[in-house]
């Protein structure tokens, strides 16, 4: 009787009903458990702390349902409920739909994996079978994307083309083959000047109207000018393509140079001169260095222009220069990003075919003569910090020597674990800094090394010092860890500028008015692969000799010299 009653309670508080719940619901998870193992090559102990996870559980439900009982007022004990009001009937309804559910569902499985091809899960992937490749594959030349194009239009503007559709934004680069070597005495910093002209209103714009436009429309420009290049960049979307073509037409073929406008930018030229040059103790030496350094070539000049040049430019001087190096036969335009060649073509036909041709500039015949001794200057000036720059004739861009001394430069100066930082910055703490760097374009340029002492450092033995390591790699070479190191640091460069449509731009335009073939870009990993130690141990004996190099020191002057 005990028991018949004991077996009633448990029908009338529904815990069998959970228990037939609780089981159906365990073997339904415990089958789909064991497949997704099975299938996706997970390993058995899942299934297994599945299983045992279950098997606790049963007893706490089985004894949750004995104890508790759901009412309309939330979860309460059995003792604490009235059986007139209680609701445990309802509650087996639910537990029955629910049981009902499951026991479909389980057999549908049963049924489906009778029915359904059985599943074979994909051989797992053995790691040593996939080959392992160097940081860098230097074993050929990259290939030249299809989808660069370049054509040139009537009057002579060169124009390539580089689509890049991830994002609706383009950039545009203008290359005018205008700088500093393209000046003589009397105009130097002429190339710069226009730089500043360029953005202050045509014939039909007044001043400050073109960037009015241009950020309307959602771009941004910029320009910068160097020995051999003024070069103007526009970014934009894709939508405004049209007037950015046409803003740029309009100042190429109708710049106002505009006698007051002129006179308001020669101040501000000769500001920035004194900000740049007259006030920093780094670009007064740069500038006389490089000036020592060359006795004939225009690179002595420096591109912001000798003070009294500034202030004597005649308004002939500014129109006949714009007029020559700013004809379309001069320049070359590169687009990139969000654009095709074609719509490239029918707009720059459009807005830049109007501007007449001119006589080509003429060619810069210089040539610097060889180096034949040591050339030294000194600043004394008031001066916490010592400098010392050193500057070695180098080569022009684009000759397999300047790949050399790029990287034997690398070895030498880039970064903390270079060789002159380790040794001068870090262990022998002569230096507080040193950069290194070569500043070759169309003509050959130099090799510099800038230095900055701390304070009381003594610029003779610190220059003794370098001299000493720099006879190291003519002497004993470099070695084969420190070449792949520089490989891999200019191969990651070269690559990393490739990324955005702005790198590309500038890369590929810089390739194509230096070395006259934009291809030569795709090159750069094929010349790094061919680059030896024997290479660089040539060009360091060729560059480092002590009849080729300039020395310029500015410092403090010494007790008891006057000022």
């Amino acid at each position: 009787m005990a028991a018949m009653s004991l077996f009633s309670e448990l029908r009338r508080r529904n815990v069998i009903k959970v228990a037939l719940l609780y089981a159906v619901a365990s073997w339904l998870l415990v089958w789909i458990i064991s497949h997704m193992v099975s299938g996706l090559g997970l390993s058995s102990w899942v299934s297994d702390y599945i299983l045992l996870l279950l098997a606790i559980g049963f007893p706490v439900a089985l004894i949750f349902a004995w104890v508790y009982e759901i009412t309309p007022e939330g979860l309460k004990k059995g003792i604490d409920v009235d059986q007139t009001q209680s609701i445990v009937y309802k509650t087996g309804q639910k537990l029955n739909a629910a049981l009902a559910v499951l026991a479909v569902l389980g057999v549908a499985a049963v049924i489906g994996e009778k029915l359904l091809p059985e599943f074979e899960p994909p051989p797992p992937v053995v790691l040593e079978e996939i080959p392992l490749k160097p940081v860098f594959d230097f074993s050929a030349k990259a290939a030249v994307p299809r989808e660069i194009t370049s054509f040139n239009l009537p009057n002579g503007l060169e124009i390539i083309v580089w689509p890049d559709h991830d994002i609706p934004n383009v950039v545009m680069y203008n290359f005018v083959r205008a700088g500093g070597r393209d000046e003589y005495p009397g105009i130097t910093g002429i190339a710069h000047f226009f730089e500043h002209m360029m953005f202050n209103g045509t014939e039909s714009r007044a001043q400050g109207e073109f960037d009015e436009e241009m950020e309307a429309a959602g771009g941004a420009n910029n320009a910068y000018t160097s020995n051999d290049l003024t070069v103007y960049m526009d970014w934009f979307p894709r939508s405004a393509l049209e007037t950015i073509l046409e803003l740029e037409s309009d100042r190429l073929l109708n710049l106002a140079i505009d006698p007051d406008v002129v006179e308001t930018e020669r101040s501000t030229v000769y500001s920035e001169r004194r900000l740049r040059i007259d006030n920093d103790n780094f670009g007064r030496l740069y500038e006389q260095v490089r000036a020592t350094a060359y006795v004939a070539h225009p690179y002595q000049n420096p591109v912001i222009g000798w003070p009294s040049d500034i202030e004597n430019w005649t308004q002939q001087d500014l129109e006949d220069f714009f007029k020559t190096y700013y004809a379309p036969n001069n320049l070359t335009m590169i687009f990139a990003g969000d654009v095709t060649p074609e719509e490239i073509y029918l707009l720059a036909d459009q807005y830049l075919s109007p501007i007449p041709r001119q006589h080509p500039p003429p060619a810069i015949t210089t040539v610097e003569p060889p180096q034949e001794g040591e050339r030294r200057l000194l600043i004394e000036t008031d001066a916490q910090t010592p400098l010392l720059h050193l500057a070695f004739h180098a080569g022009a861009e684009g000759e397999p020597e300047t790949l050399h001394l790029e990287l034997l430069l690398a070895i030498l100066a880039e970064g903390a674990s270079s060789r002159l930082h380790q040794a001068l910055v870090e262990e022998e703490q002569l230096l507080l800094n040193i950069g290194a760097w070569q500043s070759g374009g169309f003509d050959p340029g130099v090799a510099y090394f800038a230095m900055t002492l701390p304070p009381g450092g003594d610029p003779a033995a610190v220059e003794a010092r370098l001299l000493g390591m720099l006879e190291d790699p003519a002497t004993e070479g470099v070695t084969a860890e420190e070449l792949e190191k520089a490989r891999n640091l200019r191969l990651a460069s070269f690559w990393r500028s490739l990324q955005t449509i702005d790198g590309k731009a500038s890369v590929l335009g810089n390739y194509e008015v230096f070395t006259g073939d934009y291809e030569n870009l795709f090159a750069v990993p094929e010349q790094l692969a061919a680059v030896t130690a024997a290479d660089l141990q040539a060009v360091a004996a060729e560059v480092f000799r002590r009849n080729n190099m300039t020395v310029g020191v500015l410092r403090a002057p010494l007790e008891g010299e006057g000022p």
